[in-house]
């Protein structure tokens, strides 16, 4: 039990960052009012801005002369910037010409996707694949590099300390928005516009600057879950549609855990043992099995929404003005 343990863990937890990078982005959006359902395709699109970056630079410089602080800045960077103009995007619309949210958000994700096949197949070309992949592993080695120490330390190193630095940047990200949201004076500005606009309004705080700022913030914290994908848990290796659900399940992971990033630290590493555990469960050859166990993080999530919805609790809902339109004139 425990060798599985020490096996089945390190595991849950290389598939929960993703979504730990999501859930966390999409909480600071919901908070400020926005409903953005676009998430899958802004985790694609970093994902895609980090490859190009990266694919560029070893195309540039020889592997045995990449700088280490370059190979991890550009595509850092190049995912940043991908995800933040998706997450401007999606403000100009919804907030500026007050499109509906909802569909706003599922045309992003279409978008997302197809722009990341775009480019993803355009740079698998121009490095004359023979398979439909690109693999960047002198990137991909700087991204996932772990302690020194670590193999050293037996199963703790193993569980603890074997990872990259997005999995630990995820964590501190995901605490300190928690800090953020709740024990700030912005937070609580933040708060005061996901729940009724007009009173923030009337009490100066300016609700378009506020919807605009930390709704491109929690873009390009999305952005570096698929940025996380690709570099680490994939090992440098892009390919088209490879991502999956990760971008559903991490909006999921935000009702699961009730609109609190804090939470969402453990939550995320169920989701990702959850999302493996078929994998573990001998199945023989009933592959229709191995989907309904890849239904369970879905199905968690149906059971806590039902047991927050009963009791009723205030703080357990999303914020009252959430997927609304925001009319100054009507104050």
């Amino acid at each position: 039990m425990f060798d599985f343990l020490v096996s089945f863990i390190p595991r849950a937890v290389m598939q929960s960052i993703p979504l730990l990078y999501g859930s966390t982005g999409e909480i600071l959006t919901e908070k400020s009012g926005n409903l953005n359902l676009g998430i899958p395709g802004i985790m694609y699109v970093g994902a895609i801005s980090g490859v190009i970056g990266a694919f560029f630079y070893e195309q540039s410089v020889p592997a045995a002369e990449m700088n280490a602080f370059l190979a991890i800045a550009i595509p850092f960077l190049s995912s940043l910037l991908g995800s933040f103009l998706m997450g401007l995007l999606y403000c100009f619309l919804t907030v500026t010409l007050r499109a509906n949210q909802n569909v706003t958000g599922l045309a992003m994700t279409t978008f997302g996707v197809g722009f990341g096949n775009f480019f993803g197949g355009s740079l698998i070309k121009l490095a004359h694949s023979e398979v439909p992949s690109i693999a960047l592993s002198a990137t991909s080695n700087f991204y996932r590099a772990s302690l020194p120490f670590a193999d050293r330390l037996g199963w703790f190193g193993q569980i603890f300390l074997s990872y990259g630095f997005l999995a630990y940047l995820a964590i501190a990200i995901a605490l300190l928005t928690a800090f953020l949201i709740r024990k700030t004076r912005t937070g609580l500005h933040l708060r005061a516009v996901g729940e009724s606009p007009a009173t923030a309004d009337a009490a100066g705080i300016n609700v378009v600057r506020y919807k605009y700022l930390f709704t491109c913030f929690g873009s390009m914290i999305a952005g570096l879950g698929g940025l996380y994908y690709v570099m680490d848990y994939a090992n440098g290796v892009w390919s088209n549609n490879a991502f999956g659900d990760r971008g559903w399940l991490a909006i999921a992971l935000v009702i699961f855990t009730i609109w609190r990033p804090n939470v969402s630290v453990l939550a995320s590493i169920l989701f990702g043992g959850l999302y493996i555990l078929y994998l573990y469960i001998p199945t023989g050859t009933q592959f229709a099995v191995k989907e309904l166990y890849k239904m369970l993080p879905y199905l968690v999530t149906l059971f806590v929404l039902i047991i927050v919805s009963l009791r009723k609790k205030r703080e357990d809902q999303p914020p009252a003005s959430l997927g609304l339109h925001y009319f100054r004139e009507e104050r």
